[in-house]
């Protein structure tokens, strides 16, 4: 891949600028039209799920597959016990690697160390392979869910990480997050996660996410500034005008802000073979998932 520009926004966040991928990226979502959809690492599928239910009480049920490989080369106790900066390090690495879900666009890595208790508790999915996410709106899912099966705390190599997160050298996990789920999958790092968790702490993360191109923020811009004009014209007089010009001054500044760096939908790529080819996997994986 061509190495694009990079934004720097300050400690631990970054922006790839990716350009040279043009057709779907080698780990992607596609869906067979009826709820089904399938993610997919080159040419294996690694995830089946269905959707049940509609509008806003949905449940994705979902039946992973074993191979899924993390694009990141191994970690070496050097690396972790140097000074490294991992946002530039994880961007090197996935701008070089094959089997990621980077397409031409920008991308943001953005180091995390603060999650809400539910994120790598109740809504961290422990089982294998199968498992239920609930797509409430409003509220959405708000997980972590592992792309392959995890690794016992007493496992040798969750061990070695573990002695890590005591001392404080453990490299973060990466996580994709995906705006269908309003969660995260795991891209590599999974006995780093265990090794963490098993020592009482919450996982540091780098989290990579798709962010707008220009052309569409700055659209939404424009149309956020008209917007604004208008709720400004139309602030009557008297007392409290002042404060309250100042106030939708601040929520505009605060949301023009935010607009490169929003997160757009995911995209889905049609699965070849359709509904008929995803049946055909769900056999074969003997997915088992109830119908409306």
């Amino acid at each position: 891949m061509t190495r694009g520009h990079r934004e720097l926004l300050g400690p631990g966040r970054l922006v790839l600028s990716v350009c040279g991928r043009p057709g779907p990226p080698p780990l992607r979502f596609e869906t067979a039209g009826d709820g089904g959809i399938l993610l997919r690492q080159s040419e294996r599928p690694v995830l089946l799920g269905r959707t049940v239910g509609r509008h806003c009480c949905r449940d994705l049920y979902l039946h992973r597959l074993d191979g899924y490989r993390s694009p990141l080369p191994p970690l070496r106790a050097a690396d972790l016990r140097s000074a490294v900066n991992w946002p530039h390090r994880y961007g090197r690495w996935l701008e070089d690697a094959d089997g990621t879900p980077l397409s031409d666009g920008r991308w943001e890595l953005a180091l995390r160390t603060d999650f809400p208790p539910y994120v790598w508790g109740e809504e961290f999915v422990r089982e294998w392979p199968g498992g239920r996410l609930e797509l409430s709106c409003g509220g959405g899912w708000s997980g972590v869910l592992p792309l392959r099966r995890l690794s016992p705390p007493d496992a040798g190599r969750v061990k070695a990480y573990r002695k890590h997160a005591r001392e404080g050298t453990l490299a973060p996990v990466l996580l994709w997050t995906v705006a269908f789920l309003d969660g995260c999958v795991i891209l590599d790092g999974h006995d780093r996660a265990v090794a963490a968790l098993a020592e009482g702490q919450t996982p540091e993360c780098l989290l990579l996410s798709q962010v707008p191109d220009e052309k569409d923020w700055r659209r939404a811009a424009e149309t956020m500034a008209e917007g604004h004009e208008h709720r400004l014209r139309g602030l009557a007089g008297g007392p409290g005008a002042e404060r309250r010009r100042t106030a939708l001054e601040k929520g505009y500044a605060e949301a023009i802000a935010t607009l490169p760096y929003g997160l757009p939908p995911t995209r889905f790529w049609p699965l070849p073979g359709g509904a008929p080819t995803w049946e055909a996997l769900a056999a074969r994986a003997v997915f088992q998932c109830p119908r409306d």
